[in-house]
């Protein structure tokens, strides 16, 4: 089977952009053998190919990665580590479920503060928790009051911030109310999968900037690379919507695509004028059309909005223009008091949806098993 489209970095990463540069690990060469191969080193893979090495630490676990770490999807989105569902339902059925998806993305928080502090990787983690936001009233009534009370159903502390205390808490007068949940983490999602990237233990190898070309799925995987070749008897798919391109979930997804800006650093007059000092995060009540919005610790204001079909997974480079006019307006209309700040940086990562919003997790055949998609455009996965 030849893949005939290939993941493309178009080098507008802002989050990537702001580090210092990373010397990839080497492309494929030759023809090679592993016990298991795990294609995609976003944060699936990565997990993946830990849990692995830590499960069968005498077997040889070979990552696969198209272009280099942190330039992918897992590397672009808004940079929370999110624990708790945004919005649940109220019967018995839905809350039960989001206590376990709460378990499951409180232990995925967990290991993440756990592999940041064991291997020192330098991520910009901080646990300040997230804010969600409405601004019109139909917003507040429908979502945050609702919230408000399953919250306290499932047992979650969270604090109600009215409409003066969130404009002081985040410099903007733009929103109505705001729930803060503490639990979860703000990130420099880039620099997060380089981390990770970079310290996979000693019996997992990564090759970088090594895109599969050619696919065969017979007496276990054959994958052909520009440079070689690799063989295992068991794989792992962790490249969410182009899973599409090995065969795997045809016409079953619906590929988006998601833009993000980032303005320079606010100068120190400019911090005294935006009067606010410590960083936060804030989704937005509905996040198909809402605003997702950070400030840094080093004082970069970010805004996610922009949410559309995209499916052949591509963006010219005028419709990141566009985009950029866009976010510098949003952000006028929220922080007009800083009317000289542009947006240094404008980017987009493509995200997948099941046709039935339910995620492609699981055994595919009997050598191949899948991470792919998501019911929410919001997880930690797209962390945001």
């Amino acid at each position: 089977m030849r893949i005939k489209r290939l993941p493309l970095d178009d080098k507008t990463n802002g989050w990537s952009a702001i580090l210092a540069p990373r010397t990839p690990k080497p492309a494929l060469v030759g023809d090679l053998t592993a016990d298991w191969v795990v294609l995609g080193a976003g944060f699936a893979g990565l997990a993946a190919a830990r849990r692995l090495a830590k499960n069968c630490p005498d077997q040889h676990i070979a990552v696969i990665e198209a272009g280099a770490a942190g330039e992918n999807a897992s590397g672009r989105n808004s940079g929370f580590a999110v624990d708790l569902p945004h919005n649940v339902g109220a019967s018995l059925d839905e809350l039960d479920g989001s206590h376990r998806f709460m378990r499951l993305a409180k232990m995925a928080v967990g290991d993440l503060d756990e592999a940041i502090k064991i291997n020192d990787i330098d991520c910009d983690w901080s646990r300040d928790g997230k804010y969600h936001a409405a601004v019109s009233p139909r917003g507040l009534k429908q979502v945050l009051v609702p919230f408000a009370k399953e919250l306290e159903a499932l047992g979650e502390p969270f604090e109600w911030v009215e409409k003066p205390d969130i404009a002081q808490v985040i410099g903007s007068e733009h929103f109505t109310a705001a729930i803060y949940t503490p639990g979860g983490a703000l990130l420099n999602p880039s620099a997060l999968t380089r981390g990770l990237a970079d310290t996979l233990p000693c019996n997992v190898t990564l090759y970088e900037n090594s895109p599969v070309q050619e696919a065969t799925f017979e007496n276990g995987v054959h994958f052909k690379t520009a440079l070689g070749s690799l063989r295992s008897a068991k794989l792992i798919m962790a490249t969410n919507g182009f899973s599409q391109k090995f065969g795997y979930y045809r016409n079953r997804l619906l590929h988006l695509v998601a833009h993000c800006s980032m303005t320079r650093k606010l100068t120190e007059d400019e911090q005294k004028t935006y009067g606010v000092e410590k960083p936060w995060g804030m989704t937005p009540a509905n996040a198909f059309v809402g605003i997702t919005m950070r400030y840094t610790n080093d004082h970069r204001i970010i805004i996610r909005h922009g949410l559309n079909y995209c499916p052949n997974q591509r963006v010219s480079a005028s419709e990141i223009a566009a985009v950029k006019r866009r976010h510098k307006a949003l952000f006028d209309q929220r922080f007009p008091m800083l009317p000289d700040v542009d947006m240094e940086h404008t980017w987009s990562g493509f995200v997948c949806l099941s046709k039935n919003s339910a995620p492609g997790f699981g055994q595919l055949a009997p050598n191949v098993w899948s991470a792919v998609g998501s019911s929410r455009v919001d997880t930690p996965g797209a962390p945001d």
